[in-house]
């Protein structure tokens, strides 16, 4: 590992972000997101009318100056609806991948470093887990807990714990036979020392990485989740229950689909564009370019 000073930090942030921007999916996909949190944040302030106030405008309203995105068949403002559903969008993905994150990273973290029969048990637990797909867990357990927008969040983020988890082991594994980590055992580092201070810094790149394109993923589930009714309840204006709403209105009101099917939409590709732009600006290669310059 090459040492650096820690006046250098700020310089290779810098470096980062601008290797980042300078690539057309990391532009694209910042300016998408720095969109996206301005919607979120500035609701409050832009949005033409409150989101669930009925008879803003005329019910079916198409697109015009007045509502850019028309109204929906109780009269709210379909433009209003879509940035508040920005903010849940945001808590959707924020909450649903912080569990996976963090529960899918300690299973991974711990089974790697302490091998032996808890290491087999952690992991076919795991297995088991990977034998069922994401959205037939996240539905079982809504299922349970019952359907609302927080339970919703809590499916698929235990949904994601085993993609997670074999993700961290696996990189933990690979960091656990390099010889650095070899000589900090023979120097007498602890398990507390081993796992936060040596493996945990060098797994988490890769998870960052996991984390970010796994947003897509979050968003997705809990859109179909309230789709089928089991995730957002009215009056939220959630994007994948705005849309659920608006089949019944297609033939004579397709914006009541087309815009929230866009915004989220754009919303995968900006993850999915960022999680690769990020994963490109990691890339130890470019790190050895930037060096040699």
């Amino acid at each position: 590992m090459t040492a650096f000073a820690p006046s250098d930090a700020p310089r290779r942030t810098r470096s980062f972000w601008w290797r980042v921007l300078m690539q057309p999916a990391g532009a694209i996909a910042c300016a998408i997101i720095v969109l996206l949190l301005a919607a979120a944040g500035l609701a409050d302030l832009l949005a033409p009318h409150d989101p669930t106030r009925m008879a803003a405008g005329r019910p079916l309203t198409p697109p015009s100056l007045a509502y850019p995105m028309g109204t929906d068949e109780l009269g709210r403002d379909v433009l209003s609806r879509i940035m508040y559903g920005a903010r849940l969008t945001l808590r959707i993905g924020a909450i649903a991948v912080g569990i996976s994150l963090v529960l899918g990273l300690t299973v991974g973290l711990l089974a790697a470093y302490l091998r032996g029969w808890l290491e087999a048990l952690l992991m076919r637990s795991v297995d088991v887990l990977f034998s069922f797909t994401e959205t037939l867990i996240a539905l079982a357990f809504v299922a349970v807990l019952g359907p609302s927008l927080t339970n919703a969040m809590i499916a698929v983020g235990v949904a994601g714990i085993p993609f997670y988890a074999r993700t961290a082991y696996a990189s933990a594994l690979s960091e656990r036979s390099k010889p650095w980590f070899e000589g900090a055992v023979a120097a007498g580092a602890g398990p507390g020392r081993l796992l936060f201070l040596h493996l945990l810094p060098n797994v988490m790149p890769t998870m960052i990485v996991v984390a970010t394109l796994g947003l897509s993923n979050a968003i997705l589930a809990a859109a179909a989740l309230s789709f089928l009714g089991l995730g957002a309840q009215p009056p939220q204006p959630e994007w994948g229950f705005m849309l659920s709403a608006g089949r019944d209105f297609f033939s004579r009101a397709p914006w009541l689909m087309l815009f929230p099917g866009l915004a989220i939409a754009l919303t995968v590709l900006a993850f999915n564009l960022a999680g690769d732009a990020l994963r490109e600006a990691m890339d130890p290669r470019s790190l050895l370019r930037e060096d040699a310059r």
